[in-house]
């Protein structure tokens, strides 16, 4: 249940995948429970945070309400009286944290060329003004913005996954008909929450450099009903990984994508299935990663984890320490031989969530196997980083690790001088980093 709330003539109202298996909105009418919309979306998000809304009361005879329906939100006005349900059209593709009062609506809301921002809607015209930005983009970059794609996949047992895929996109160079793109795959956080088709300037970094980005949504995401969200039970490590790899060789089909240049990157959460795709017992189909304080060891991480998720983990693997040998298998830090591929850390020196001592250990194993390793610790740092040169120096040195890595034949032959691409250069937090483009482009 989500979001239990009265309306204003004293009705109950609630978030429920009760009867269909999405969160549908409902309400307590004279003793029944009825449905406001049926529909195959959801009007839930993962309570990661109090206070979450996705509907408000503007007046007892009308809500206002925001669901999701592949990747995508809508804002949406229900008659409380006749259960009218009218779409209201808005530019936005991420909506949260809906208020209403009589003739507006005030929520966040963001979209692949704009960034989340406070918005209030005036109901009577349509309208709308920004309260608050959270950052502004600049005209001169918002020309380099590659918009993001939703798909659907086939994956293992007969199902399909989504993800968003952002092509390579620079309005000053293009692509030689017969250049196959390089791609960075990327998983969301949680794992159970779902990624966001709103701006992301680290997605941008990549694109405007040549490379695509392919931000998977894998089954256990939410946004996608109970049945898709239920999949990661006791399957965390398994079910996430297969969809990223699936979603990587679907691109390779379908969008050009080349073989032998399939990256992986992600944090925390992200991170274990970063460094769990890279150990895994299957093919291997990424020739390089990114680890941020991500998690390599499953039973340091029930042990020792923070008192909100202290249980979380009985349920993504199973009840510790009845299942340890499942956490031990899961664990990227006992699967060091099966780890080829080249692989940069990051990590915060003050993270608690997931200790330093973590990364530490797997690039001491990765150094001994003689497997190329990076690492970073960043000082004043916790579990996700907050200052911008951080950030930045992490991201120029990701792109010159990864793309210093690859296999032969792609960007590793860089140095040699026989590579399509340009030598990458070491990463700076200057300013003037400069923009990496592939060699072989041509402008536009």
């Amino acid at each position: 249940m989500f979001q239990p709330e009265w309306s204003p003539d004293g009705v109950l109202y609630f978030v429920s995948d009760r009867d269909s298996g999405w969160w549908n909105l409902y309400r307590e009418h004279d003793g029944a429970i009825e449905p406001m919309a049926e529909m195959n979306a959801e009007f839930g998000r993962p309570q990661w945070q109090f206070g979450m809304s996705t509907y408000a009361f503007e007046s007892a005879d009308r809500l206002l309400s925001c669901f999701v329906r592949d990747g995508v939100w809508t804002l949406a006005s229900i008659d409380t009286r006749s259960k009218r349900f009218d779409v209201i059209p808005t530019e936005f593709t991420d909506i949260a944290q809906v208020r209403a009062a009589p003739g507006r609506a005030v929520f966040i809301g963001g979209s692949p060329s704009e960034a989340p921002a406070v918005i209030c809607l005036d109901l009577n015209n349509g309208t709308h003004r920004v309260l608050r930005h959270s950052f502004v983009v600049r005209e001169d970059v918002r020309r380099y913005v590659s918009t993001p794609q939703p798909i659907a996949f086939p994956t293992s047992g007969g199902e399909a996954a989504h993800a968003f895929y952002y092509p390579p996109f620079s309005p000053e160079f293009a692509a030689p008909a017969d250049e196959r793109a390089p791609v960075l795959v990327k998983s969301h956080g949680g794992p159970t929450s779902a990624a966001s088709s709103t701006l992301s300037l680290s997605a941008q970094y990549w694109t405007s450099r040549g490379v695509g980005v392919l931000d998977v949504n894998y089954r256990g995401s939410t946004g996608y009903g109970r049945p898709y969200r239920l999949r990661l039970e006791k399957q965390w490590g398994l079910v996430d990984v297969e969809d990223c790899v699936a979603a990587a060789r679907w691109l390779v089909t379908n969008r050009n994508a080349d073989p032998e240049r399939l990256m992986i990157s992600g944090g925390s959460a992200r991170g274990y299935t970063t460094l769990s795709a890279l150990t895994s017992k299957g093919d291997k189909v990424f020739s390089a990663g990114a680890s941020y304080y991500g998690v390599s060891d499953l039973e340091a991480l029930a042990r020792d984890t923070h008192k909100f998720e202290s249980r979380y983990l009985d349920w993504l693997i199973g009840p510790y320490p009845e299942d340890r040998q499942i956490y031990a298998e899961r664990s990227a830090i006992n699967h060091v031989d099966r780890l080829s591929a080249p692989v940069i850390f990051f990590q915060g020196a003050e993270d608690r969530v997931v200790p330093p001592n973590q990364t530490q250990l797997m690039v001491a194993a990765l150094k001994e196997r003689g497997v190329p390793v990076g690492y970073l610790l960043f000082d004043g740092e916790q579990h996700g980083f907050r200052k911008a040169e951080n950030i930045k120096r992490a991201l120029d040195a990701e792109l010159y690790f990864c793309g210093s890595s690859c296999r032969p034949g792609s960007w590793s032959a860089a140095r040699r001088g026989v590579s399509p691409y340009v030598t990458l250069k070491p990463p700076s937090t200057r300013s003037d980093t400069p923009v990496i483009i592939a060699a072989r482009s041509e402008r536009r």
